[in-house]
C-alpha cells in the first residue's frame, strides 16, 4: 500500500494543541505528526464507531497479547503479559507513580536536558527534581551519562525515583545495553524506583533499533517501571492510551493501586482497537514513515549545510525532533526562538525548557510533509540572517 505523507491537512487548526496559532505562523514544536495515521487504525476506530455503543470498556487479553507480539516482533523482547496495566497515558501514569512510589519532599531524578513535562510530574506532585545532567562534547555534539555524578545523586537517602528517558527526548540518544544495565544496577544499589518512559522507542533509525529495559536480564528488573504507547508512533495521542510494564510483582501492585484510585486506568471508547489495529497492522505504515522521515532530515540536513552552516545538528538515531547546537548563534534560545516567531512566523522550541544546557540548543519538528519543512527551512534561514545583522 502506498502511504500518503505529502498532504497537510490543514483543518485540525482550531482543534489540535499543535495548530492553535496565528495566522501564518508554522508549529514545526510539539511532538505531533502532521501527517494522517496509519488507514487500518482509522479503520478499526470507523468500525467502532458505527455499532454506536460507547459505555464502559474492559482490557481485553488480545490487547495485551498485541502489546507483547508488537515488543517481540520490533523490539526482540517480549514483556510477559501479566505484566501489564492499562494507562490513559505515559504522563498520567509517570505522575501517578511519584505520588505513589515517593513521598512529599522526596527528590526525583532526571537527566537534562530532557522532556520538560517530566518537570511538571515531579514539582506538582510535592517533590524535588535532582538532575544527572548529560555531558555535551561540543566537538563530537554528542551526550554523555557521567556515572559518578548519578551514583552520588542516587545515593542521597531523599532520591526515590529516577525518570529516565528511552530513546532520549529531546537529543534523540539511544541508550545502550550496557548503559541501561549501569543505570538499572545503580537503582537497586540505592533503592530507587526506576521509571522508565519508552514512548519514543518505535522510532529510531539505526540498524538494531533501541533496548526495551523490560528487555534486560531479570537480575535488573525489580525496581523498574517501563510506559510504552502507540501515541508517537502512530500519531494518536488523544486516543489516550498507554501500557505499563512493571515486572516485579509487588511494585505492579502498588503501581496499579495508584493507576486505578486516580482513576487513570479505564479506557475510552477508542483505545482499545485503535491500540490492537496499530500492533497488529501497522507495522508497514511504521516502515514507510521511518523512510519518509529519513527523507525529511536529509532534507534538512542538506539545507542548514549549504545556507545556515552556523547551525549544529546534534546527531540522534531516534525520534521525528531535531536538536540544533546555537552556540555558534546565540547562548539564548529564549530570544533566539522568540526573534524567529516575530520575524518569520515560525515557531521552534527553545532548548531552555529541558534545562540543563539547553540554552544552547533549538528543537525543531520533521514529522509533516516536505513542502512543510521546507517552508520552514526558509523562514528559519531568513530569520538567522536577521538575527545576525
Amino acid at each position: 500500500m502506498v502511504y500518503d505523507f505529502e498532504t497537510l491537512n490543514k483543518t485540525r487548526a482550531g482543534n489540535s494543541a499543535k495548530w492553535d496559532v496565528s495566522n501564518g505562523d508554522l508549529p514545526m514544536t510539539i511532538a505531533d505528526m502532521d501527517f494522517p495515521t496509519a488507514p487500518e487504525i482509522v479503520e478499526a476506530l470507523q468500525e467502532k464507531i458505527s455499532m454506536g455503543l460507547f459505555g464502559y470498556e474492559e482490557i481485553p487479553p488480545e490487547y495485551f497479547k498485541a502489546v507483547a507480539d508488537w515488543y517481540e516482533k520490533e523490539h526482540h523482547a517480549r514483556p510477559q503479559e501479566n505484566w501489564m496495566i492499562f494507562a490513559t497515558g505515559v504522563v498520567p501514569a509517570i505522575s501517578s507513580a511519584v505520588r505513589r512510589l515517593t513521598s512529599l519532599g522526596d527528590n526525583v531524578l532526571v537527566q537534562a536536558p530532557v522532556y520538560n513535562i517530566f518537570y511538571n510530574s515531579i514539582v506538582n506532585s510535592g517533590r524535588h527534581v535532582v538532575s544527572n545532567d548529560l555531558v555535551y562534547d561540543g566537538k563530537t555534539r554528542s551526550y554523555s551519562i557521567d556515572f559518578t555524578d548519578l551514583e552520588e545523586k542516587l545515593s542521597d537517602p531523599l532520591t526515590n525515583m529516577m525518570i529516565l528517558c528511552n530513546p532520549h527526548n529531546p537529543v534523540g540518544k539511544i541508550w545502550t545495553k550496557s548503559e541501561l544495565e549501569k543505570i538499572a544496577s545503580l537503582c537497586l544499589k540505592y533503592d530507587v524506583k526506576l521509571f522508565s518512559d519508552e514512548i519514543h522507542g518505535d522510532i529510531t533509525f539505526n540498524e538494531n533499533g533501541y533496548n526495551p529495559i523490560f528487555g534486560l536480564d531479570s537480575k535488573y528488573l525489580d525496581n523498574v517501571v517501563v510506559a510504552v504507547s502507540p501515541s508517537k508512533t502512530f500519531n494518536v495521542a488523544a486516543m489516550h492510551a498507554a501500557t505499563i510494564i512493571v515486572p516485579n510483582v509487588n511494585l505492579r501492585a502498588q503501581v496499579s493501586r495508584g493507576l486505578n484510585s486516580e482513576e487513570l486506568a479505564e479506557p475510552n471508547f477508542v483505545a482499545i482497537p485503535g491500540t490492537i489495529a496499530a500492533y497488529t497492522k501497522g507495522g508497514p505504515w511504521l516502515k514507510a514513515l521511518k523512510e519518509q522521515l529519513l527523507k525529511n532530515r536529509q532534507l534538512v540536513l542538506d539545507f542548514i549545510e549549504e545556507k545556515i552552516p552556523q547551525l549544529k545538528w546534534v546527531p540522534g538515531q531516534a525520534t521525528y525532533l531535531l536538536w540544533f547546537d546555537i552556540s555558534e548563534i546565540t547562548d539564548d534560545a529564549d530570544k533566539l526562538a522568540q526573534f524567529i516567531k516575530d520575524d518569520s512566523g515560525l515557531i521552534i522550541n527553545p532548548g531552555s525548557v529541558y534545562r540543563g544546557d539547553g540554552q544552547h540548543f533549538i528543537r525543531m519538528n520533521i514529522a509533516s510533509p516536505q513542502s512543510m519543512i521546507q517552508d520552514g527551512l526558509n523562514r528559519l534561514e531568513k530569520s538567522l540572517n536577521d538575527y545576525q545583522q
